[in-house]
């Protein structure tokens, strides 16, 4: 038995890990606030319910604080130790099974607590003859706050989940539509190096395998700032093949974390942006101006490039949508992605926090 213990953790890991997301977090931060706060409501409606025997309102509600708050948190640790059978049931089961068994345990926490009270002599809950009427009552109140509770806590996490789901789906759009895009520039590349400078073409090769390594990954494989900052080296290099002179790159990268986790290809079309639209167009080129910078808990990271006279500005075109949108998937309203255009500039500005949306 010793022996298959490891594999049944591993196994329960894997079972968690894999339930419906449309399941609530019973354990979670967020439900066990809701939880606690219902509760606490629920005593207070006791509290200052008429009762015949007249008793100081704060002892009242302490009493009634400790047992309410102990009944809902023994049902919220029951829930979470039973999510993975339950996300084996469908929704309506898995409501129908939690909400019986938050009245379950209700109801028999109360005998307890009303049997070890008369044992005692305390006196803080009701005389032997009120047990069941006791029982009874807790029981009701559960089944009305709990039907209540779990329904809301249903219908939020899965509205959260067709949320997730609408975000991959246009992350995954976008991400068809940028690739075309961004293969069929790099090979005008390479056409134009392999005979006038095979070597450099050769090297350029290389560059490019990294690129398309990165570029045919799924969305969802995250890399790391490091990463793609190389990424960007590899498509600088290439371009400045291309452009000669007319490409100059300024960096100011000793503040990026390089460890801090993001998507893959998110600089790269940024880059590609500033070259297509404000270097290529200009006879004599111009500066493209990568910098970051600390920021709070995390790193900002700016993309200036000069604009040609006249120039449209692309605030929402497909490199900007692509990588605003897996901004906004990955770190929720704690990323940004900024555009500053002013009459010949035009900056991009990138705010990565230093931990992804969960």
């Amino acid at each position: 038995m010793a022996s298959g213990e490891p594999g049944s953790t591993h196994s329960t890991r894997a079972d968690i890990q894999s339930a419906p997301n449309w399941l609530p977090q019973f354990c979670s931060a967020p439900t066990l606030f809701a939880v606690m706060v219902v509760a606490e409501l629920v005593a207070l409606v006791i509290v200052l319910a008429p009762e015949a025997e007249a008793r100081p309102l704060l002892p009242r509600l302490g009493v009634a604080s400790v047992y309410v708050q102990w009944l809902a948190l023994l049902n919220v640790v029951a829930l979470c130790s039973l999510r993975v059978p339950l996300a084996r049931l469908g929704a309506r089961a898995a409501y129908s099974i939690a909400w019986a068994l938050a009245i379950a345990i209700t109801a028999l926490a109360s005998a307890v607590i009303a049997r070890m009270d008369q044992a005692l002599g305390l006196a803080l809950s009701v005389p032997p003859e009120a047990s069941v009427r006791f029982v009874l009552a807790n029981a009701a109140i559960c089944a009305l706050i709990a039907a209540a509770l779990l329904r809301y806590l249903f219908v939020l996490e899965q509205w959260r989940e067709r949320v997730r789901a609408a975000s991959r789906a246009q992350v995954e759009a976008l991400q068809a539509r940028i690739r075309p895009h961004f293969l069929f520039n790099s090979m005008n590349t390479i056409a134009s190096l392999i005979r006038t400078r095979p070597v450099e073409a050769e090297h350029t090769v290389e560059d490019l395998a990294d690129l398309f390594r990165a570029a045919l990954r799924s969305d969802a494989s995250l890399g790391t700032l490091g990463e793609e900052l190389d990424l960007v080296d590899h498509y600088l290099r290439i371009e400045q093949l291309r452009l000669g002179e007319r490409l100059r790159v300024e960096r100011e990268l000793a503040a990026a974390p390089r460890e801090l986790a993001v998507p893959r290809l998110l600089l790269q079309p940024l880059i590609e942006n500033a070259i297509n639209h404000g270097i290529q167009p200009l006879a004599d080129g111009g500066t493209i101006a990568v910098r970051a910078r600390p920021h709070e808990d995390g790193v900002e990271i700016s993309i200036g490039n000069p604009l040609p006279p006249d120039a449209p500005v692309m605030r929402n075109g497909v490199a900007l949508a692509n990588v605003r949108a897996r901004v906004e998937y990955h770190f929720g309203a704690r990323g940004e992605l900024r555009v500053q255009a002013g009459p010949e500039t035009f900056l991009v500005v990138l705010r990565l926090p230093g931990r992804l949306q969960r």
